[in-house]
């Protein structure tokens, strides 16, 4: 008898297959890379990963579903992946968000103003069950970003979401550190923004990798 396989498809549902995948990929982070990247191998002996590790039979299938290559396994795809401007959200993606902000009973959306993630926020709003207390919008350069910082910030949300571009989200993650009390681990983002949230000493517990 054949050994069957659980695989994840383009719309973000698992399946079942006949043919082992041949990229691996964590939900928690919504990355996929090679069956034997060192960082996933080295997290996964240490307990990382398992109950979040995921399957693709085909690249195609893990962007379709949301997610992004991996910057130590796959360099260059991560470099194509960083330099495209942000690409529409999908449903899966939308869905698997709502659900890790469960718990969550208020909301703030930041976004860029590329179409992408204009909509991706607005998107999440229409979807959102509890109350939206501020939708946000940065452009990519600015003087300071102190306006939209405060904007953000201002109702002190249970948690926050983000979608855009790495620059103009660069700025404002600098500008939020300076000048507001917004708390990187109760940030998350849309996949576009998914390793830039945080960064060393940010000492964030969870936020959305997508």
């Amino acid at each position: 008898m054949s050994r069957v396989y659980t695989l994840i498809g383009p719309d973000g549902q698992p399946y079942r297959s006949t043919t082992p995948g041949t990229l691996g990929g964590t939900t928690s982070g919504r990355l996929y890379g090679r069956l034997d990247c060192r960082t996933a191998l080295r997290a996964i002996e240490r307990g990382g990963y398992v109950a979040s590790r995921v399957f693709f039979a085909a690249e195609a299938d893990a962007i379709a579903a949301g997610f992004r290559p991996c910057a130590v396994c796959l360099p260059a795809e991560y470099a194509r992946w960083r330099g495209r401007p942000p690409t529409p959200h999908t449903e899966a993606e939308l869905a698997a968000l709502l659900g890790r902000l469960t718990g969550c009973r208020t909301l703030a959306i930041g976004h860029g103003r590329d179409r992408a993630s204009t909509a991706a926020a607005h998107a999440l709003a229409a979807a959102w069950p509890g109350e939206v207390v501020a939708i946000v919008s940065w452009s990519e350069q600015a003087a300071s970003w102190l306006r939209p910082a405060l904007r953000l910030t201002a109702h002190a949300p249970d948690a926050w979401v983000v979608a855009g571009t790495t620059p103009g989200w660069t700025g404002m993650r600098e500008r939020l550190l300076r000048s507001t009390d917004w708390d990187p681990g109760r940030t998350y983002a849309f996949a576009s923004l998914a390793d830039a949230i945080t960064e060393p000493g940010d000492d964030a517990e969870t936020w959305w990798s997508a």
